[in-house]
């Protein structure tokens, strides 16, 4: 029994060692996420006032959502360092070691749902940027129009 504790508790540090990993890679994406959007926010900043408001929008729900996503990393840090400090002091009980598991396997879903909000966030940001061009490719047909109808216009007078 004692061989058996000892090896579940191996494959704990070890599993809790992925998850760390993977935690790691999840802010290291959320950074990235947010390089992302400060990129954005120059590319905004620089363009009209309808533009503005859209990408100042989207660039607000993108934050609150990275804040959320930084929070929940923190939050699983924690327990992952709970959870190796529990394995320390665990010396047989099996109770404690099914406990463990039970919340190595809740950590490894609540990283997964963060991995796929990462990724949804990553696909919110490509659409926003996507009608961003649109936009600036609209506007510049439309003062195109514009400069037409003032020549004409002025070819009138």
């Amino acid at each position: 029994e004692r061989d058996m504790d000892r090896k579940k508790i191996e494959e704990l540090m070890e599993e809790n060692m992925t998850l760390e990993m993977a935690q790691k890679q999840s802010m290291d994406e959320s950074l990235h996420l947010g390089w992302e959007l400060e990129q954005i926010n120059r590319t905004t900043e620089l363009s009209e006032v309808p533009q503005k408001s859209l990408g100042h929008e989207v660039n607000e729900l993108t934050s609150s959502r990275l804040l959320k996503l930084e929070m929940e990393n923190q939050s699983l840090l924690k327990t992952v360092e709970e959870l190796q400090s529990a394995v320390g002091s665990v010396e047989g009980s099996s109770s404690r070691i099914l406990k463990m598991e039970k919340e190595n396997q809740r950590l490894s879903k609540k990283l997964e749902e963060l991995e796929n909000e990462i990724s949804q966030e990553k696909q919110s940001l490509q659409n926003s940027q996507n009608l961003s061009k649109d936009l600036m490719k609209e506007k510049a047909q439309l003062e195109k129009t514009l400069e037409a109808l003032r020549e004409n216009s002025e070819r009138q007078v």
